[in-house]
């Protein structure tokens, strides 16, 4: 028999025999209880603007908070806007605010991510469900990203001026050195590169000056917590922007490891017996030891959270699809549009998936991940918020199946998400950032 039809064979049953069908939330079962005895559960996407991986997700997790205790949410978002989320879901803020108006807040492109209906129906769910339980056991939602460089200072300005009003000079010291690139992160990082002079200093002082001041003998309250955290993401936002605008990759480390750090530090924040969930695109859930990212000594928060959490506990889900629709824009800061996402590259992932599913499936991965497809290096899509589906073959990032993820839920035909408002000018520019059309 021709060796390559034995592979082909071997690696279609192989799929066939891991999958179970999934129509509604009880084919999760398996999943639930693999995350009983998980501290965290990181669950991905294979878009940022697929209707159907945001809905299983928030059906995954809904279970999770609901029977397994996980009791706080970090996502790939900036972390003011997401502290103002997660203020209104504990009920702490906006008791008169709809989800919409909520929503609403989100003005950094692209605002598809989180301003759209299906994180809607999930956070007025999650409030609903927070209402009923004291303050100290409602479920919490926390922004891991790097990016809100401008906001995170005035976040600690403004707590500064009210707790520390002596500790604000340091904070108008780091103020006063961005001040004159007009809130425009390109424009700081650039001037770094062009004059090698920065804010680097200003702004680690800083830093220093709000962790001996809240971590000073005092009750440890939720704003100082917060006024930490904007410390740490404008320290940290500084330096991803100066090593990015260089063109040195390593920016994606120093982004990965300030969101596996804020997860440390929400987990150390909310105590020992707390456990999260993280949300964000494949490409940061699935361990990047197990894609071509390792060649290039390139860094996830999945891998990070293996290496330091495995002996906790680390279940690691990632979608898939075969055709349908996203949302996403055709070049970075532009409006975003409906495109037609193409059935799968003939020899990826997907399409064996597709040959040997063809209906939405839940795929859980044993001890034993050396068969033919789970150890089988073949090409999985990744979907970024820039995409262009005519010329798609870069969008398929060589992965170990078996290794990158512990399971996987497969979708045959998807939906774009629905944005709660259209992209407007941005209001902070950005520069272009991973993933987009990889």
């Amino acid at each position: 028999m021709n060796p390559v039809a034995v592979t082909r064979t071997s690696v279609l049953k192989e799929i066939h025999d891991l999958a179970r069908p999934l129509k509604n939330d009880r084919d999760l079962n398996g999943l639930v209880r693999r995350a009983a005895d998980c501290r965290f559960v990181a669950i991905g996407e294979a878009s940022h603007g697929t209707h159907e991986f945001y809905t299983w997700r928030d059906t995954l997790s809904r279970r999770l908070i609901a029977e397994e205790g996980y009791n706080w949410i970090g996502v790939e978002g900036d972390w003011p806007d997401c502290w103002r989320i997660n203020r209104w879901v504990r009920g702490q803020d906006g008791k008169e605010q709809g989800v919409h108006a909520l929503l609403a807040g989100f003005e950094r492109w692209p605002t598809w991510m989180w301003a759209n209906e299906e994180i809607a129906a999930f956070l007025d769910w999650l409030r609903t469900w927070n209402a009923g339980r004291p303050m100290d056991k409602r479920v919490g939602f926390y922004g891991l990203d790097v990016y809100s460089l401008w906001d995170s200072l005035r976040e600690i300005i403004g707590w500064l001026q009210e707790n520390v009003p002596d500790a604000v000079p340091a904070a108008m010291r780091a103020w006063q050195c961005f001040l004159p690139h007009h809130e425009d992160p390109h424009q700081y990082a650039w001037s770094t590169r062009l004059v090698p002079q920065s804010c680097e200093a200003d702004v680690v002082a800083l830093l220093t000056e709000v962790r001996n001041r809240v971590f000073s003998p005092g009750p440890h309250d939720e704003d100082a917590f917060d006024a930490v955290q904007n410390a740490e993401v404008a320290a940290n936002a500084e330096h991803y922007y100066r090593i990015m605008v260089r063109g040195d990759r390593q920016s994606w480390n120093v982004r990965d490891h300030h969101m596996a750090d804020t997860i440390d530090r929400v987990s150390r924040h909310l105590g020992p017996a707390s456990k999260g969930l993280i949300w964000e695109h494949n490409t940061h859930v699935g361990d990047a030891r197990a894609t071509d990212m390792a060649k290039d000594g390139l860094v996830n928060v999945g891998q990070l959270l293996r290496e330091r959490h495995a002996g906790e506990g680390v279940l690691l889900v990632g979608f898939a699809g075969h055709r349908g629709s996203v949302i996403a824009a055709d070049a970075w800061g532009r409006p975003e549009r409906i495109l037609t996402v193409p059935e799968a590259r003939p020899g990826s992932h997907e399409d064996f998936l597709h040959q040997a599913l063809g209906v939405p499936s839940v795929l859980e991965f044993g001890d034993d991940r050396t068969g033919p497809w789970l150890s089988t290096w073949l090409g999985h899509r990744a979907i970024g918020v820039v995409y262009h589906p005519e010329r798609e073959a870069g969008n398929y990032v060589p992965t170990r199946m078996g290794e990158r993820y512990d399971a996987l839920i497969w979708l045959e035909h998807t939906a774009a998400l629905r944005p709660v408002h259209h992209e407007g000018p941005p209001r902070e520019p950005e520069l272009e950032t991973e993933p987009t059309g990889f």
